[in-house]
Formats: structure tokens, sequence, C-alpha cells
């Protein structure tokens, strides 16, 4: 198992962007994947963790709100939340840079099948009564604080294993290490976000070009 590299800086701004394209990617982005190591860290407690995730659309504000309730009454519990949110970022990562780069991680990819293994064995198809649809929920939320990355795993997983799994890319700003899918018309997006790495390295080709001349 391949050890997390460590957080070098956290991030005082914990406002969270969602430019991936799917749940597991904009965890992926929660951190800046420096050659330093990882810095501007947005997840630096188990209630950050929940914020995310409401924004990402994993859970309701409803949920959120009682997962931070109950993460205050388990401070144990909801460390070890954190610390498998963590671990999956860091998995999650590993095979989308790989897949990006076409490249293999097998150590990777096994981890997120065994990730995959323990997210599928609590889902569970409800047959409400009276003839409606049948709805997929998630069984065992009581028991565990980080229920909530169970569903990301499980769209991460059905996105790798669909034809936008070729359009999954890496930005190119220097010491980002964000991914998306490029859902571009043209297929040529380059940047996590163009209001941040875009600019920044227009701003730095602009630069280099005046003291060229």
């Amino acid at each position: 198992m391949a050890k997390i590299p460590p957080t070098q800086t956290w991030s005082i701004d914990t406002t969270f962007k969602y430019v991936g394209g799917d749940p597991g990617l904009d965890l992926v982005n929660t951190v800046d994947w420096t050659r330093r190591g990882l810095e501007e860290d947005r997840l630096p407690d188990f209630a950050s963790l929940t914020r995310w995730a409401e924004g990402a659309g994993v859970i309701s504000a409803r949920e959120g709100t009682r997962l931070r309730r109950q993460g205050g009454a388990h401070p144990r519990r909801a460390e070890r939340a954190l610390g498998s949110a963590r671990r999956l970022r860091w998995v999650l990562s590993r095979v989308f840079g790989s897949v990006a780069a076409g490249a293999h991680e097998p150590a990777a990819w096994q981890e997120l099948n065994s990730a995959l293994a323990e997210a599928l064995t609590h889902l569970r198809l409800d047959a409400p009564p009276g003839g409606e649809m049948a709805e997929w929920t998630w069984d065992g939320r009581e028991g565990d604080l980080g229920w909530f990355l169970w569903p990301v795993i499980r769209q991460a997983a059905d996105l790798l294993a669909s034809e936008e799994a070729t359009r999954i890319r890496m930005c190119d700003g220097k010491d980002c290490g964000w991914v998306y899918v490029d859902r571009s018309r043209n297929g040529l997006r380059r940047w996590c976000d163009m209001a941040t790495c875009g600019t920044r390295e227009k701003t730095r080709r602009r630069r280099k070009g005046s003291r060229a001349e």
C-alpha cells in the first residue's frame, strides 16, 4: 500500500470548486498536487469534508448537519472517516492520473477495487410499497461516519468504465494536478479552471514573451 504524501500547507480558504465533472474527480481536486507535496489542502477536518460532500451533491444539507453533529460527539470516528477520505483521494489521484497519461498503476487500481468491493457490500435496492419505482440505498450508514464516500467510489468506478474515461484529463497548470472530464465540444480543454490555472499560464507566457523582446 503506497504511502500518502504528507500535506505541506493547509488552505485558509476552504471554498470548494467543482470543476471535475464527477464527485471522485472533485475529491481529488480538494488539494494541489505540487512537486513539493500536497499544498492548499481544503480538507483540514471532518466538518470541511461534509461541506465538500454537500457541494458535490453526495449528501443533502440536512445529512451534512447531522454528520457534523455526530462527528462532534464521536471525534475518533470522525477522524477515521477523514483519514479514509484522504486515502481515497490519493488512490483516485493515481488512478485518474494514470488514465489521463495513458499509463497503468496496478497497485492503485487494486486498492480502488478493494474499496469498491467494500462499498458495494452496503448497496441495497429498496423496493417501496405500492408499486413505486425501486431506489438504490446505502445500508450501514449508522456505523460509519464516512458512509458518503461509498457513492463517490461507485460513481468513480462508473466513470472509469464508461466511454468518458477517454476524456479524463489532468490540468496543464504548473503544480496543480487537478483532474476533470473534458466535455468540451472540440475535446481540447487544457485547464481545470480558466479563471485560475488558465489565466496564470497566459500571464506567465505573456511575461516570458515580454522578456524575450
